[in-house]
C-alpha cells in the first residue's frame, strides 16, 4: 500500500501540510500588507494633525465669523476624539474618499487618478531603459573587472549616481531641445495635440496607440524620451553598480571554477550560472528602482512640466492643500507595499527553493 502511494504520488497528509503552509504564508503576507497600511495611514493622519496649517481656515478662509468656523469644525469631525477621528480617516481611505483638494474643488481621488498614470508612464519608461542598459553595462563591468572597460562602466555609473537630477534635466533640455532640437519640450505633447486622444489608460503613448492617431504618437513620444532618459541613466547607474557586485560576488565562487574546470564555455558560465544565480537580487533591486521612479521624479517633472503625482503633491503643498498631499502621499505608499509584494510572488517563480 505504502508503494502504491509513492507511485501514485504524495501522501495526503503531505498534500494538506503542504497547503496549510500556503494558506498560512497567505495570512502572513496580508497580515504584513495591514499593518504597513495602517501605519503609513497612522503616519498620515499625525501629519495632517501637527502641520501648522488649519485645515478649517483653509475652508472657510480667515474672514469667516466665529459661528461659520465653528460649524465646519464640527462637520469636519474635529470636535471629536483623536482616536475617533482615525477610525474615520480609515473608514474614508478604505472608501478611496481623500476629501476635496483645496485648489480645485474637486475629489482628491479624481485628481490622483488623473496625474497618476502621466508619472506611471514616465517612471515605466525610464526603468526600461535603466535595466535594458544597467544590467549588461554591470554584467560586462564584472567579467572584464579592472579593465578599461570595466573602469569606463564605472564612471558611467559614478557620474549618474552623483550628478543632480535636476542639472542633468536642465542641461537636457539646453542641448537636446534648445540647441539641437532633436526631442520635444516640455509638457506631455505639444498644444495642438492637448486633448486630442480620448482618454483610457492615462498614459498618452498607450492611448494614442489604442485610437491609431500615431502623429499624436510620435509627438508625445519626443517629449517623453528625454525626461525618460534622465530618470533611465539615474536608474541604471544604481542597477549597474548592483549588478556588477552581485556578478563579482558569483564569479569568485567554487562552483563557478568546478564549471570552468569542467569545460563549460565561458558564455555558459556567465549567462547560466553566474547570471542566473542572482536574478533573485536582482528583482529587488529593480523594484526598488522603479519605485524610487514613481516616488522621487518630483524635480523631473516640475523641470518638464510633467503633469504627473509628484508635482501635484509638490504643487498642493506650497498651497497648503494637505487633503491632496495627504492622498497622494498614501498612493505612493500603496505602489511600494505593492511592488513588494509583486517582487515576492517573482520570487517564487525564478527561485524555485521558495515554494
Amino acid at each position: 500500500m505504502s508503494a502504491t502511494q509513492d507511485t501514485l504520488g504524495p501522501h495526503p497528509r503531505s498534500a494538506r501540510s503542504s497547503w496549510v503552509t500556503v494558506f498560512y504564508s497567505i495570512i502572513k503576507t496580508l497580515s504584513m500588507i495591514l499593518a504597513t497600511m495602517l501605519g503609513l495611514l497612522f503616519v498620515t493622519f499625525i501629519i495632517g494633525r501637527i502641520m501648522p496649517i488649519d485645515p478649517v481656515i483653509s475652508v472657510v478662509g480667515e474672514r469667516a465669523s466665529k459661528e461659520v468656523y465653528d460649524a465646519a469644525y464640527a462637520s469636519m469631525g474635529l470636535d471629536r476624539p483623536l482616536l475617533v477621528q482615525f477610525f474615520l480617516y480609515i473608514s474614508d481611505v478604505a472608501r478611496g474618499d481623500f476629501g476635496q483638494s483645496l485648489l480645485n474643488s474637486r475629489p482628491v481621488i479624481d485628481d490622483i487618478k488623473r496625474v497618476f498614470p502621466a508619472t506611471l508612464e514616465l517612471a515605466t519608461l525610464g526603468t526600461i531603459i535603466g535595466v535594458t542598459i544597467g544590467v549588461p553595462l554591470g554584467v560586462i563591468g564584472a567579467v572584464k573587472r579592472d579593465t578599461w572597460i570595466d573602469q569606463l562602466s564605472r564612471i558611467i555609473a559614478l557620474v549618474g549616481y552623483s550628478m543632480p537630477i535636476f542639472w542633468l534635466g536642465l542641461v537636457g533640455l539646453l542641448v537636446f531641445y534648445g540647441i539641437l532640437g532633436w526631442v520635444g519640450g516640455p509638457g506631455r505633447v505639444g498644444i495642438f495635440y492637448v486633448d486630442v486622444v480620448p482618454v483610457v489608460t492615462g498614459m498618452i503613448l498607450v492611448d494614442s496607440a489604442l485610437d491609431g492617431q500615431w502623429d499624436v504618437f510620435r509627438d508625445a513620444l519626443s517629449h517623453i524620451v528625454l525626461p525618460a532618459s534622465i530618470l533611465g541613466y539615474y536608474s541604471l547607474a544604481y542597477i549597474s553598480r548592483m549588478t556588477r557586485s552581485f556578478m563579482l560576488e558569483q564569479l569568485g565562487s567554487e562552483y563557478i571554477t568546478t564549471a570552468r574546470v569542467k569545460g563549460l564555455s565561458e558564455y555558459v558560465v556567465i549567462t547560466r550560472h553566474a547570471f542566473g544565480n542572482i536574478k533573485v537580487q536582482l528583482i529587488t533591486v529593480i523594484a526598488l528602482s522603479y519605485a524610487s521612479l514613481l516616488e522621487g521624479s518630483v524635480l523631473t517633472e516640475i523641470i518638464f512640466a510633467w503633469p504627473g503625482i509628484g508635482s501635484y503633491i509638490t504643487t498642493a503643498l506650497l498651497s497648503a492643500d494637505m487633503n491632496a498631499v495627504l492622498g497622494g502621499t498614501v498612493v505612493v505608499g500603496l505602489v511600494f507595499v505593492c511592488l513588494n509584494v509583486f517582487s515576492d510572488l517573482l520570487y517564487v517563480f525564478f527561485d524555485p527553493r521558495s515554494r
